[in-house]
């Protein structure tokens, strides 16, 4: 019963700390329109509109390590070798991440550039490829040391706990964004 309010608890921080980055811009746009802020003044939440999402990644990876804890049913003398790799694959995944969309983006303004550069796009494709390879290598040496802390069926629900993790934050940016649809100044 705590574990499942816990639960809530971190999925309401988590949503609110999504949300709030754009109610706060909309509460700007709606300031600079009326050149008068109505409703409460922006100090009354000073938290929550200095969220980055990069806080919002962070409070979701410490939620993912508590029920990481409680589902793969992790010893205490496991737990500190888990954390480590698991937190190793959390920011390889993001530095990953981070590095493909800055190729893509460099890919997306050659490919819409007036007189591409086929070259260039050459270069961008290649370096594209070659760190989707070098994300799979690394990523699959973490999962090895993830496997060396955990027993066989700890690395079966870890496989399967992954997955619903991956579901629950798709869950909860769609929510907010469905949220943030609603909460939109209309013009």
């Amino acid at each position: 019963m705590t574990r499942r309010l816990v639960s809530k608890v971190f999925i309401v921080l988590a949503a609110i700390a999504v949300l709030a980055p754009a109610a706060g811009a909309s509460a700007q746009a709606a300031k600079g329109k009326q050149g008068r802020q109505s409703g409460p003044p922006a100090a009354a939440a000073p938290d929550a509109q200095n969220v980055s999402p990069a806080e919002v990644r962070r409070m979701f990876d410490s939620y993912a390590l508590l029920q990481a804890q409680d589902a793969l049913k992790i010893s205490n003398d496991q737990f500190p070798k888990f954390l480590i790799q698991f937190k190793a694959l959390q920011d390889m995944r993001r530095k990953s991440q981070q590095d493909r969309n800055r190729v893509l983006q460099d890919l997306r303004r050659l490919a819409l550039a007036e007189k591409p550069d086929e070259a260039q796009m050459k270069e961008r494709m290649k370096e594209l490829r070659d760190l989707e390879e070098q994300a799979h290598t690394d990523i699959r040496k973490t999962y090895d040391a993830i496997d060396q802390v955990l027993d066989v069926r700890q690395q079966a629900r870890f496989r399967v706990f992954e997955s619903q993790m991956e579901q629950r934050l798709i869950q909860l940016v769609a929510r907010a964004r469905q949220t943030n649809r609603g909460k939109q100044p209309k013009q």
